[in-house]
């Protein structure tokens, strides 16, 4: 995620280095991932309600996914495929300024999978100690796989967004050479697996779209990026939004695809790379708007405070809402019937309550979000081999999660292989390297 800028020095010398790094950021690229962010808190806040039935026990319902509106919304708020695309364009700069550097492809690909791992390990530790103590004090085993389930369904992200990013100095070398190629390419690898999966019947294949659907939308960052999109007119990017709308409406009316979107989310399917198009194409076409709105000091600040945390608010959000949904059952007249019009009332202030809750665990916790991945003199990066091995422990916990669903096992799994992960990303000493050259010689 992209970090905002800070102070370091006195405040003149300050002042000009942060007005340069800010002329260097694209603030609609910054505004457009916060926003996304506080959506997902949004829809997540609207979709959890926890109420007791006649006989006293608690019962965990989906009140926005009932609603008969929902499906179609999920065309516009299912915004997954922008924040791949987003996370494309931060990708591209920073692959690209970290060459200018000096660095190599395992360079990134440590910082990428540490800047992941990091922010992961501290709720994979809340869950194992959460359901190990629910296990312990004997609640309800439906209960708890229930909350379980729901609290830690947003981890799949992780999986598929360390997974492209991990790809990323290949996918850049693709784009360079034949971008046309390199993103038909991949719309065709998407097309080949939904086709083969709906024929055969057997969802897992739809795996592989975790590289090509996210690794299309990864791609449209980088074409942001370079700019293709605000060559366009406003005409050509209100049809091309269109264009992409009625592929995806041709492929639910087929029967091939969903009309819910997040029924479309995983494995993930052709129309999420279309709406990709579209979001892309909508928000080039709205960025003089919001370029115009960020032009705006409080704006910066609010985005830059959010955005500093927004892997914090993605992984604890939920959590938090359950947890206070939880709370509000022990508080008489608190806890409004989910789906009854106290409860929809009262969704602006949980609203709230669970962004201040989240801000306040993210001022602990945010080292893990801003940890380091420079090396300090003397020491070196670890190799290739260890880099690779520390991104596939990093992969497999929320890749565990988004197969199988969380449980304490998983949980327990993820703590210890994070922890490795972290481990091994860790700078080597240059004596150590010495030394074991001079063994082998």
């Amino acid at each position: 995620m992209t970090q905002p800028s800070r102070s370091a020095g006195s405040a003149c010398p300050d002042a000009a280095a942060a007005a340069a790094k800010l002329a260097r950021r694209d603030l609609v690229v910054d505004l457009a991932r916060v926003c996304c962010v506080l959506l997902v808190v949004v829809i997540h806040v609207l979709m959890i309600g926890v109420g007791l039935d006649a006989s006293g026990a608690v019962v965990v319902s989906r009140p926005l996914e009932a609603q008969p509106w929902f499906a179609a919304a999920t065309w516009f708020g299912q915004i997954m495929p922008l924040f791949f695309a987003l996370g494309g364009f931060t990708a591209l700069t920073s692959w690209r300024s970290l060459q200018r550097h000096g660095g190599d492809a395992w360079d990134f690909v440590r910082a990428r999978t540490m800047r992941l791992a990091a922010p992961a390990l501290p709720v994979f530790v809340l869950f194992a100690a959460v359901l190990g103590g629910a296990t312990l004090a004997g609640v309800d085993p439906a209960l708890v796989d229930t909350i379980a389930t729901g609290a830690g369904s947003p981890l799949w992200f992780f999986a598929a967004y360390l997974l492209v990013q991990c790809l990323v100095p290949v996918a850049v070398r693709a784009h360079a050479r034949a971008k046309w190629l390199a993103l038909g390419g991949l719309a065709a690898g998407a097309v080949a697996v939904d086709a083969a999966r709906i024929a055969t019947g057997i969802d897992e294949l739809g795996l592989v779209n975790l590289v090509f659907v996210w690794g299309f939308a990864q791609q449209l960052g980088f074409w942001y990026a370079d700019g293709w999109f605000r060559r366009r007119t406003a005409p050509q990017l209100v049809a091309l939004a269109a264009v992409a709308y009625l592929l995806v409406r041709f492929g639910v009316d087929a029967g091939w695809y969903s009309p819910d979107m997040l029924v479309n989310l995983n494995p993930p399917t052709v129309p999420l790379a279309l709406l990709g198009i579209a979001q892309v194409a909508l928000l080039t076409l709205l960025a003089p708007l919001l370029r115009a709105l960020m032009q705006r000091r409080a704006a910066q600040a609010a985005v830059f405070a959010v955005g500093s945390r927004t892997m914090t608010i993605y992984l604890w959000h939920l959590p938090v809402i359950v947890a206070v949904a939880g709370l509000t059952l022990l508080i008489p007249g608190a806890a409004p019937e989910p789906a009854s019009a106290g409860w929809w009332w009262s969704r602006p202030l949980v609203f709230v309550v669970v962004l201040a809750i989240v801000w306040a665990v993210s001022l602990p916790l945010r080292r893990f979000e801003q940890v380091s991945v420079a090396i300090p003199e003397g020491r070196r990066r670890p190799g290739a081999l260890a880099v690779a091995a520390a991104a596939v422990l990093a992969f497999v916990p929320p890749f565990l999660v988004m197969q199988l669903f969380l449980d304490l096992p998983i949980a327990l799994v993820g703590v210890v292989l994070l922890a490795a992960a972290l481990v091994l990303e860790r700078p080597r000493s240059r004596s150590t390297a010495r030394s074991s050259s001079n063994a082998r010689a």
